[in-house]
């Protein structure tokens, strides 16, 4: 012990009994033990927290490559019907997002934290919600209202799991390591349950394919729509389909989210519980939204996922019409989620050897060279499965960096804003709001360019423009969103060398908490004796 402090020990012994001095003293002996302690997840934490992702994707993926057909081949609803009901659906999905995370920042800390109990109280009604989307009613004149009201519900449910889930990722541990390998986990649960919700839907509701019509004037296509329900036991057994790979995904929904909230212990930072305070919503969102950081961030991605989101929603066109492949496109499409699914890992290793911002450039870019190809080359299916497994490398690497590199810009604010907590809702709501824009937009870009060109409706071909649109939509257009993306990313400031500065700057922090967490029990008792 120090002179000093035995000098100090000394002049208390003589004011104050010894039964209260030793008490007041069992509190310094301690003190440093919080600065060695680190929390590590194990192998099964880090399982259990990925598993949590799988509900979102599968229910996403199923929705959005099987809902159109369905409203318009099995319920039977009309296409203008159809239309508003799913651009009312996805716009009602992106306003949700904030207005759940304005709900979560003002949600007390409870025995289960702040967030699960959201992730347990949406679930019911997320799985109910999402099997009545695949019922067909019998309602003649309420068809549309029915399947607006669950999609829109079933959207507002799972952005009540999905965005408090997202932002778990902060209270898992307080490791930066930690929560990336966590993030490398789930993106590859993910990915495979992207697999699992094309691979489900597509083989149980197989039978509901439609055939094409050859010709597309009025009388044809006439004829053709009197004879394109073969029956109704048919028409009754293609609904049976759809609702029995609902039953089955709603299952994989109730199972992970079992797990999720089992097998996962949502923890509070020591410097939010001593020393920080509330904040409210707006002066919140306007403090996140003035973050450098972050909107460098957010904006680099909104123009690269735009970029993914352009080739995902125009592959199957493009492969029908465009490649001449209309029987290969599902496969095609589980090559290129495999192909992600098995280089996350790879990902991970080059994102910690490397660091995030080489990652970004390497693994999006690494995209551009093979959509040449596909812009230039003629209709070749083995060069098509390598451009697929090419695709799904730059997806893995657009899949997990965003939620990478989104807890290190939320440390990166808390170290400007110590005071101030509650705000991770909203970098994480917001981030899946401008997320869920790029993917509107695209689909709205995307409509309109095929419809100015002239496309056909169930064409077995499509005309040469039509043909055309589509290569530009798949080639040409990612391209420049990639490029322009890259280029946005050149400004985002967090290096490698920064994130090593937050982090021992954030460890100092909680330390610092640790600390004055029992000094400032030992003052307030000081005081009541003196």
């Amino acid at each position: 012990m120090a002179k000093g402090e035995g000098a100090e020990s000394g002049s208390a012994a003589g004011l104050l009994p010894t039964s209260i001095l030793q008490t007041t003293e069992r509190p310094a002996q301690v003190k440093k033990e919080p600065k060695q302690k680190k929390q590590q997840l194990s192998v099964c934490n880090k399982l259990c927290y990925a598993l949590g992702g799988a509900p979102y994707q599968v229910t996403g993926c199923a929705l959005g490559f099987f809902l159109q057909i369905y409203l318009l081949d099995v319920a039977q609803v009309g296409p203008f019907s159809a239309s508003i009901i799913l651009f009312v659906g996805r716009a009602w999905d992106a306003i949700t997002d904030p207005l759940v995370g304005l709900c979560i920042s003002k949600s007390p800390w409870t025995c289960l934290g702040r967030l699960m109990p959201w992730i347990i109280f949406s679930t019911p009604l997320a799985i109910i919600a999402y099997f009545l989307i695949w019922f067909v009613p019998d309602l003649p004149h309420g068809q549309t209202y029915w399947y607006l009201l669950f999609y829109c519900l079933f959207e507002t449910m799972v952005t009540c799991f999905h965005v408090p889930y997202s932002a778990l990722t902060m209270f898992i541990s307080t490791e930066q390591t930690e929560r990336d390998s966590a993030t490398a986990y789930r993106m590859t649960v993910e990915v495979l349950g992207t697999v699992l919700g094309t691979a489900i839907q597509g083989q149980i509701v197989g039978q509901a394919d439609t055939p094409c019509f050859q010709d597309f004037n009025s009388s044809t296509v006439a004829s053709q729509s009197a004879n394109h329900t073969h029956g109704t036991t048919s028409h009754r057994e293609t609904q049976k389909a759809y609702l029995l790979a609902a039953g089955v995904i709603v299952c994989i929904y109730i199972i992970c989210a079992v797990i999720l909230i089992l097998g996962v212990r949502e923890q509070r930072e020591p410097y939010e519980a001593q020393r920080a305070e509330p904040i409210a919503y707006f002066r919140g969102l306007r403090l996140v939204m003035s973050h450098g950081p972050y909107i460098k961030l957010i904006t680099g991605f909104l123009f690269t996922s735009l970029a993914f989101m352009l080739v995902e929603g125009n592959f199957v066109l493009f492969c029908t019409y465009t490649l001449g492949f209309r029987n290969e496109f599902q496969n095609l499409l589980l090559a290129i989620m495999l192909s992600a699914t098995f280089t996350i890992p790879i990902w991970q290793w080059f994102l910690t050897r490397f660091g995030k911002k080489t990652a970004v450039y390497v693994g999006i870019s690494s995209a551009v060279p093979f959509l040449i190809l596909v812009a230039l080359m003629e209709s070749n299916l083995i060069i098509t499965y390598v451009v697929a497994v090419a695709a799904g490398i730059s997806v893995a690497a657009a899949f997990l960096l965003p939620w990478s590199m989104l807890p290190d810009v939320i440390d990166d604010f808390h170290l400007k804003q110590p005071h101030f907590h509650g705000t991770e809702p909203i970098f994480f709501s917001f981030y899946v709001f401008f997320t869920k824009f790029a993917s509107g937009v695209s689909l709205g870009i995307s409509t309109l360019s095929l419809d100015f060109a002239g496309y056909q409706t169930r064409g077995c071909s499509q005309p040469e423009r039509v043909k055309l649109t589509l290569n530009m939509l798949v080639t040409v257009a990612p391209i420049a969103l990639i490029l322009l993306g890259l280029l946005l990313f050149k400004m985002y400031p967090i290096d490698e060398e920064r994130r090593r500065q937050n982090k021992k700057a954030l460890q100092a922090l909680r330390d610092e908490a640790s600390s004055s967490g029992c000094s400032e029990t030992d003052s307030t008792e000081l005081a009541s004796i003196l």
